[in-house]
């Protein structure tokens, strides 16, 4: 079977209010917040880079101008701190988005759920395979990148692409669950926070995805899900029915930052590996 296999581009849900981080986050994106010398949502974008994508798609709400602004050239500052010397971060600040990527700044109007941050990328997608990356995933000790991985995979199936764990009982409720298919690495269905008696399985959907293009016609006839929302996780479970889902174990120690304690733990962790 012939498909696609070449990804170019990939979405990053960034609409979010960030209310578990207020104040800090009133004014200020939570996808900024610096873990160490360097804001959450750089750390995805080049991994999403190291993989070979060529144009990222921020899906960006109110008051979140700032991700613009920091993934924006800044050739004042440049400037200045080649005037004082500076040199080495002059570069740095030059090369946060390498020449010959594109950035693309999609406002989502309404937060209506993942599934629909994800649809809000359709026409900069058209009809080809995508990666989705969530910034509040902090992904540490995978050194070829879980997209990277994901890619890999995708690239003998042209099937969509979950990363997955294993998690505790007590935090199954909290996350994707999947159902194993009958072969090896398949997804038979993804059921979105059940219950532990719900549960088919221990192993969670983690915010690294491959998806291809007809996840928006799924997107775009689907009814709220889990809080009212238009739910990915629900889309998702569409496609395994059919066969079309594949899941990579993760490589690596995943933190939630979109929590303040996984947002420290992360810094922590990547404090004492220095």
């Amino acid at each position: 079977m012939k498909f696609n296999s070449q990804i170019r581009k990939a979405v990053f849900p960034v609409a979010g209010f960030g209310t578990r981080f207020l104040p800090a986050t009133k004014a200020m994106p939570k996808e900024l917040l610096p873990i160490i010398d360097k804001p959450l949502v750089q750390y995805a974008v080049e991994e999403a880079i190291s993989a070979g994508i060529e144009t990222l798609i921020f899906i960006t709400g109110r008051n979140k101008r700032a991700i613009e602004d920091h993934f924006d050239s800044n050739p004042e500052l440049e400037a200045a701190l080649i005037e004082k010397g500076k040199i080495k971060q002059a570069e740095m600040v030059k090369n946060i988005i390498p020449l010959g990527v594109e950035c693309v700044f999609i406002r989502q109007s309404q937060q209506l759920g993942l599934g629909h941050a994800v649809l809000c990328s359709e026409r900069v997608i058209g009809d080809e395979p995508f990666a989705v990356l969530l910034a509040d995933d902090f992904i540490a000790g995978n050194k070829t990148g879980v997209t990277l991985d994901l890619l890999e995979s995708f690239k003998l199936s042209g099937k969509s692409q979950l990363s997955v764990m294993e998690v505790s009982n007590h935090e199954i409720s909290k996350y994707g669950i999947v159902k194993p298919g009958s072969e090896q690495a398949s997804v038979a269905g993804l059921i979105e926070k059940p219950s532990l008696e719900e549960a088919p399985s221990n192993m969670a959907s983690i915010g690294r995805y491959i998806l291809t293009s007809d996840i928006f016609e799924i997107l775009k006839s689907q009814k709220p899900g889990k809080g009212g929302e238009i739910q990915l996780a629900d889309a998702i479970d569409k496609q395994a029915k059919n066969n079309l889902v594949e899941y990579v174990s993760l490589k690596g120690k995943r933190f939630d930052c979109g929590s303040v304690d996984g947002y420290i733990d992360a810094i922590n962790f990547l404090n004492s590996s220095r």
